[in-house]
């Protein structure tokens, strides 16, 4: 059972997990995408994803809470100028893992996790997305109200025209 099992150990006592991961973030910060393990990958993705939320919003706080878990002064400082500009509208999921298969000395599975709003590859064609709402109204009203508004606007240009 894995009841309450929610951080991976990644093998190593908290005070190097917690510096081993403080590191990567500052690395994906930096260089916008690494390779390592698969299972390394998914930590930093929990680990990373809050701190770039946080950076949303640039506050003296905000800086205070980020720097107090990477220590870097130059990756929170390009984190809060170049990383959270580019993910401002994005609600979530700023990181994406790609498998790469394999690594030849240890057969460990390996993978390269990178920020997705800097990938110029994927992001070349796509076009921004026109913002829709599930809550807007229904065709048959829209056809239902076009009728009547164009009756009132012919009384206004004759009206006009009389004048």
């Amino acid at each position: 059972m894995r009841h309450g099992k929610k951080v991976n150990h990644l093998g190593r006592k908290t005070a190097h997990r917690k510096s081993m991961l403080a590191n990567m973030a500052c690395s994906l910060i930096e260089h916008k995408r690494i390779n390592t393990t698969v299972a390394k990958a998914k930590a930093l993705k929990q680990f990373v994803e809050p701190l770039i939320t946080k950076s949303k919003e640039d506050t003296t706080h905000n800086r205070r809470i980020v720097y107090g878990r990477i220590r870097q002064k130059e990756a929170v400082a390009e984190l809060f100028r170049d990383v959270a500009p580019k993910v401002g509208d994005r609600p979530g999921g700023y990181t994406r893992i790609i498998k790469l298969g394999n690594r030849l000395g240890d057969n460990a599975d390996m993978a390269m996790i990178e920020l997705v709003d800097f990938n110029e590859i994927y992001n070349v064609d796509k076009q921004p997305k026109k913002k829709t709402t599930r809550r807007g109204r229904s065709k048959k009203s829209d056809a239902a109200v076009a009728p009547a508004a164009a009756p009132a606007v012919d009384k206004k240009a004759t009206n006009e025209e009389e004048e």
